[in-house]
């Protein structure tokens, strides 16, 4: 794979399925180099698989259809790309689709009511005089911010606080009804006023406040969704279940989990007979101790909140927020577990029984009647979906075909025990030919995050440029238990580090044609700090790559969007405990040549991490240098502009061609 097959990559949406159980919907979205920017449309297809999927949309950038209960209409989210994103609605049999919103900042999430006829949506609200609500008022000429909180910004976003979300009603149009029509100057009204075409909204939220992962009481007569809305909001991370009537128009939201403990609620589902099902995790009496945890599903009945599962080995907070509920009370949820996203169902007692299992990361589902329908990817497909059947997943699509066409090198697992004799899980790829090749450790963000082994951009480029890539999910990674995921809490780049280079002897001892003395180092986010911090300590790395990284815990405190906290939990508050877990502090040990990658916008690792790191460097004589990236925030690799996304990979393999050439002088 070239950087330039960027454009082959196509991920796939959730998909739903007509209530006849026959057929599905689903969103497509690809880079497109042309128009900078990730375009997709909407597509059905036929879940015997006797045809191949039709496009049914030709939007710009069309997204997350649903189908209404009654299966007459498909609302979904369209962007033209130059505006954000609105609600529209679409016959299922076809035709144009009647626009629902017309929010000034777009939608970013709705749910059908049980009866089809309304919508609920949620939709940031713009303080006046912010965000274009002032016409020809530019961001730079609006008033000063007044902060009073420690949370007001958010990567990708911006601020916050002047832009609360919040659920809005809406009757959903009937695609089938006349369309409105511009109304023509007279004598007697020169300029009349002209309709909108769009039904009238109504908001249902309100305050100073954040509400998302709404869905609809059994009944349709509220609305329940997810917010922080107790006192102590600014200070912890807890969440909590509220409801609100849709009936009511000063009905107060009523909290339904506050009471019961401080969790992190990751979203929720109504089963058949109104329970509440939830995942969430235990934040612990401070509600801030989220380092490490698991998704647990809990059940709410007449008291304290019942968990099911054990957040020690079973993990539910990937997808938690398209948890669903089946007739029968199992609840179907997704596992993370070692390097796999599986779909599960949950019985009433508890008992985990897997549906989907092996090397796939299922990413969205649906149900209707017996049919299961999944979206989901695996080592040769980016994203497809896939009917479930007894022998597991019929693929029903094949949008990765272009890609396996320009070549897809095999993932190959391994685990190596560490030095203390924990089990390190992860995979290599190898370039093609006998070597001996140069090696290329791959780093993961997170922590609390896994590799798994569906197709990975990444390491499908650097095979292709000549390079093994070795990679793994030290203790710290999510997929292993929480005492896995908690065992570097105020101790980073302890075991950690040396689990990562455990696994590099384990993986150059099981290949020998992987080149030991021709060895780079590269991550990012904490995947940038744990490089940072292995080129402090150990010099073996011919160069390295520090990405977005998290290099400076102490500067990270009040600059980060989640500075507040998430220093405290994984480094600590002591200022020798922090010193002594800092990249920044053990700078002056590194002689590595090292590239530092960083995005301007970046407020999860703020530019000021990247900065400092590399100064230092060039202070001390390393050979480093510093691409910056304009207008792209934290998440440049993963979703950033596709030209952008280009550059960096050229970027990328010019480093490793000087530095660490793939044929060796």
């Amino acid at each position: 794979m070239k950087p330039t097959d960027l454009l082959l990559l196509t991920s796939v949406s959730r998909p739903t399925i007509h209530p006849d159980g026959t057929w599905a919907v689903f969103a497509t979205s690809s880079p497109n180099l042309d128009a900078d920017a990730y375009v997709g449309q909407l597509w059905r297809v036929a879940l015997d698989g006797t045809s191949a999927p039709v496009r049914i949309t030709r939007g710009f950038s069309d997204g997350s259809p649903r189908f209404s209960p009654d299966g007459t209409r498909i609302a979904f989210l369209r962007s033209d790309g130059e505006n954000p994103p609105q609600l529209q609605v679409v016959s299922a049999a076809g035709g144009e689709p009647s626009a629902a919103t017309n929010q000034k900042l777009g939608v970013s999430s709705f749910e059908w009511s049980p009866d089809s006829s309304k919508l609920a949506y949620t939709a940031r609200v713009a303080e006046e005089g912010r965000y274009g609500t002032v016409k020809d008022l530019g961001a730079g000429a609006e008033p000063p911010r007044k902060i009073v909180t420690r949370k007001y910004q958010s990567n990708g976003l911006g601020y916050t606080t002047d832009r609360r979300n919040h659920i809005f009603l809406v009757e959903a149009p009937d695609p089938a009804a006349e369309p409105s029509y511009t109304r023509a100057p007279s004598a007697d009204e020169p300029t009349p006023e002209q309709p909108s075409g769009v039904p009238e909204s109504r908001q249902i939220t309100t305050g100073d406040f954040d509400d998302g992962y709404l869905r609809f009481s059994v009944d349709g007569v509220r609305v329940g969704f997810v917010s922080a809305r107790h006192d102590d909001r600014d200070v912890d991370l807890a969440n909590n279940i509220y409801e609100v009537s849709i009936e009511d128009p000063d009905a107060e939201p009523v909290a339904l989990t506050g009471s019961h403990g401080k969790y992190g609620i990751d979203g929720f589902a109504y089963a058949p007979d109104g329970t509440v099902y939830f995942v969430g995790s235990d934040l612990g009496e401070r509600g801030r101790d989220f380092v490490g945890r698991n998704g647990a599903l809990y059940r709410l009945g007449g008291g304290p909140a019942e968990r099911l599962t054990d957040p020690e080995s079973i993990d539910l907070s990937e997808g938690a927020g398209e948890l669903l509920v089946c007739a029968s009370g199992d609840v179907l949820a997704l596992h993370r577990t070692r390097g796999d996203v599986e779909l599960v169902s949950v019985s009433t007692d508890g008992k985990l029984h897997t549906i989907v299992g092996g090397h796939v990361v299922i990413g969205g589902f649906d149900v209707a009647g017996d049919a299961v329908v999944v979206s989901y990817s695996d080592a040769k497909t980016k994203g497809d979906i896939g009917v479930v059947g007894t022998s597991g997943i019929t693929a029903l699509t094949d949008f990765s075909a272009g890609l396996r066409g320009s070549g897809v090198a095999p993932i190959v697992e391994l685990t190596v025990p560490a030095r203390d004799g924990t089990p390190i899980h992860g995979w290599v790829l190898a370039p093609k030919g006998a070597g001996p090749h140069p090696v290329l450790l791959n780093i993961h963000g997170g922590p609390f995050t896994q590799y798994t082994a569906a197709f990975f951009d990444e390491t499908q480029i650097y095979v292709d440029a000549g390079y093994a890539v070795v990679m793994c999910n030290p203790r710290g990674a999510a997929g292993y238990g929480e005492e896995f995921g908690r065992a570097i809490r105020h101790r980073m780049g302890t075991v950690d580090f040396t689990d990562v280079l455990d696994f590099l002897d384990g993986a150059l001892e099981a290949n020998p044609a992987f080149d030991k003395d021709r060895l780079g180092i590269m991550g990012g986010s904490y995947g940038g700090y744990l490089t940072a911090w292995t080129i402090s300590q150990d010099h073996r790395f011919t160069a390295a790559i520090v990405e977005r990284g998290y290099l400076d815990p102490e500067v990270f405190v009040g600059t980060s969007d989640i500075g507040d906290f998430f220093s405290d939990e994984y480094t600590g508050a002591d200022a020798a405990q922090i010193r002594a877990q800092s990249p920044q502090a053990f700078v002056h040990q590194v002689t590595t040549p090292t590239l530092v990658l960083h995005s301007e916008n970046d407020l999860r690792c703020p530019l000021s991490q990247g900065q400092r790191y590399y100064l230092a460097l060039k202070r001390q004589g390393v050979d480093a240098e510093m691409l910056i990236f304009p207008g792209e925030n934290h998440e440049l690799s993963r979703s950033g502009r596709p030209r952008h996304r280009v550059q960096r990979f050229d970027a990328v393999l010019d480093w490793w061609e000087r530095h660490l050439p793939v044929r060796a002088s």
